[in-house]
């Protein structure tokens, strides 16, 4: 599980104590309090079984995003979401940008699928150049890409998804987006690809990062593909999603408060946390679109600026384990003003 960012748990257990954690992208603004209220209020779900069909849940889902509920999968976070996916598919070969997520790995792995890589261009600040990859692609079964990219932060536009997408379509490959972290982007709704109501794509995300809510878990995915709604059904297993994940669903995506205050904090700290990352000597920040930075440590290595921070009580992401990166790179979330000050200054001092 270390694949994800540090375990905290395990550093406690330790003997580490108490860290500041900057290996988890999650929104600084915590649980939404409408929903903590709503858990509150009903209590009492914990005594019943949620609907196996779940509809009201992707009712809610589906007109957060303008589709139909028949259009939506819901999981326990969306990491059943992935696997689940990859059981209904099946796909032989798949094309993987890198870096990128490390479950997809694991995901595809599981059912011997041969992967093969396309690595970004530390040249070009891992921005994928759209043409060259449309030509790279082989003839594979599916592509899977990551929008924003995580550990990149980069982001890509509708029409170069679409571009991209077109040229699959003719060639009988599937694509596959992650947006588990377009919320953080404003005006995220005119951005997704869902907008292309593509029975080709399948689109999947999370309430964690943006609400969040990891110890929740619920994630979900949205396709036009009718065979791999059918199939997801069929291998899904029953009731993954429980009574409070579910309530999750129905309320926090209409908190329109907690909404508009995250977008207009991430707007404003991921512009000021990049800006005072240029003004530290020994490291190279890369801009990003979402709620984490990637990190290159000129003179120092990942694994000794991960122990010296948690010496300081902060914990952050070695970013060595992804596939494309190499012992010289971290990530850091981006949170609250206050602690991103502390955790910035650490990280002066540390490669100093």
């Amino acid at each position: 599980m270390d694949l994800h960012g540090g375990n905290i748990y395990k550093l406690k257990r330790e003997g580490k104590g108490e860290l500041l954690d900057y290996s988890s992208n999650i929104n600084p603004l915590g649980v939404p309090e409408e929903f903590k209220k709503k858990v509150i209020e009903n209590f009492e779900l914990l005594e019943k079984y949620p609907d196996p069909d779940y509809i009201e849940l992707r009712e809610n889902i589906g007109r957060y995003n303008g589709v139909d509920l028949k259009n939506i999968v819901v999981g326990n976070g969306a990491t059943e979401i992935l696997f689940l996916y990859m059981k209904s598919l099946k796909p032989k070969k798949t094309f993987l940008i890198a870096p990128s997520f490390a479950e997809y790995k694991r995901a595809l792995e599981s059912i011997d699928c041969e992967i093969i890589y396309h690595i970004l261009d530390e040249k070009r600040d891992f921005k994928l150049d759209v043409d060259k990859f449309i030509e790279s692609i082989p003839q594979c079964d599916l592509v899977i890409i990551c929008n924003p990219n995580n550990p990149t932060g980069n982001f890509l536009k509708l029409e170069e998804i679409k571009k991209i997408n077109d040229q699959l379509k003719k060639r009988g490959i599937k694509l596959f987006i992650d947006e588990a972290f377009i919320e953080f982007i404003r005006g995220w709704e005119s951005f997704t690809a869902v907008n292309l109501k593509d029975s080709n794509i399948f689109v999947m995300r999370a309430l964690t990062k943006f609400f969040a809510v990891p110890g929740v878990r619920l994630g979900y995915g949205i396709t036009y593909d009718s065979e791999i709604l059918e199939k997801s059904q069929k291998y899904k297993e029953p009731w993954s999603i429980n009574s409070f994940a579910d309530l999750a669903g129905k309320t926090m995506l209409w908190d329109r408060e907690y909404i508009e205050k995250s977008e207009n904090w991430i707007e404003e700290e991921k512009g000021w946390f990049y800006n005072e990352t240029l003004k530290i000597k020994g490291i190279k920040s890369y801009k990003t679109n979402s709620n984490f930075i990637l990190i290159k440590l000129i003179d120092k290595t990942s694994v000794e600026v991960r122990e010296k921070m948690i010496q300081r009580g902060i914990l952050v992401r070695d970013a060595s384990n992804f596939v494309g990166l190499d012992k010289h790179f971290i990530r850091l979330a981006i949170k609250d003003r206050e602690n991103n000050k502390i955790v910035l200054e650490a990280l002066s001092e540390v490669v100093r």
